[in-house]
């Protein structure tokens, strides 16, 4: 079982919601393999159901699952975790407070583990109090530096920066993915990209030298039945494959 992700180049990986298992294989396979395949916690009732169908989708697209909490929300943080160390996938989404506890217990080093930190308006700042009490108090705002240093202590693999709101933030997110550069860590740019801006975005982070980037794609590439369209999800593989070369 593969524990990590397919990059295109060694260098980006898409991230896209499946709507369903059909819609996770033809996903998979319009992206070349260079995907992680999305699936939100936040759609079970429970740790044990969401373990048993995850694994169903994990076995149709060669374990290229990312388990995701719903839309950032971190009272899912913990079984997004407890699911994480059962079915082992490539991926794993978690607020920022939630990394180490992922981390731990996965018990391995391979898996894709992010780090929720999200845009203040100010170039070099972020906002770390992303965990289901830090949301709901004051917010925590630090230099992005610092926030790379802590969630590499926790071992954590990337920066999940969100919500970006497109281009909105661009500057911040140039600021943040300049930082990635510097201190090796690796980054996952979302919320509102889609097929006019991703191109954009996507260039900012491969020019300031990240190493691997996953960027998330979703809303944008929906359809009205609740699935990613394949091809549109090719159309960002070729725009990836123009970008890396």
């Amino acid at each position: 079982m593969m524990l990590t992700p397919k990059f295109y180049r060694d260098r980006v990986c898409l991230n896209v919601l499946a709507g369903s298992k059909q819609n996770a294989r033809d996903i998979w396979l319009a992206a070349e393999g260079h995907v992680l395949v999305g699936v939100l916690s936040k759609n079970y009732p429970d740790v044990a159901s969401a373990v048993t169908d995850m694994r169903e989708y994990a076995t149709l697209i060669d374990n290229a699952l990312s388990v995701g909490l719903g839309a950032g929300d971190p009272n899912q943080s913990l079984m997004v975790s407890e699911i994480s160390a059962q079915i082992q996938p490539q991926h794993v989404n978690q607020v920022f407070t939630g990394v180490g506890t992922s981390r731990a217990l996965l018990r391995q080093s391979q898996t894709v583990v992010n780090g929720l930190i999200s845009p203040t308006g100010q170039p070099g700042l972020v906002k770390i109090s992303t965990g289901p009490l830090s949301s709901q108090a004051a917010d925590g705002i630090i230099p992005v530096t610092t926030a790379i240093a802590m969630l590499k202590d926790m071992g954590g693999s990337s920066v999940k920066y969100f919500p970006m709101g497109g281009l909105k933030s661009i500057d911040e997110f140039t600021a943040v993915a300049e930082a990635c550069a510097a201190h090796d860590f690796w980054l996952e740019p979302t919320g509102g990209i889609d097929l006019e801006n991703f191109e954009t975005i996507l260039r900012i982070a491969l020019d300031a030298g990240v190493s691997k980037i996953i960027p998330h794609i979703y809303s944008s590439i929906i359809d009205s039945e609740g699935q990613t369209r394949p091809e549109d999800v090719a159309t960002l593989l070729t725009i990836t494959k123009k970008l890396v070369g």
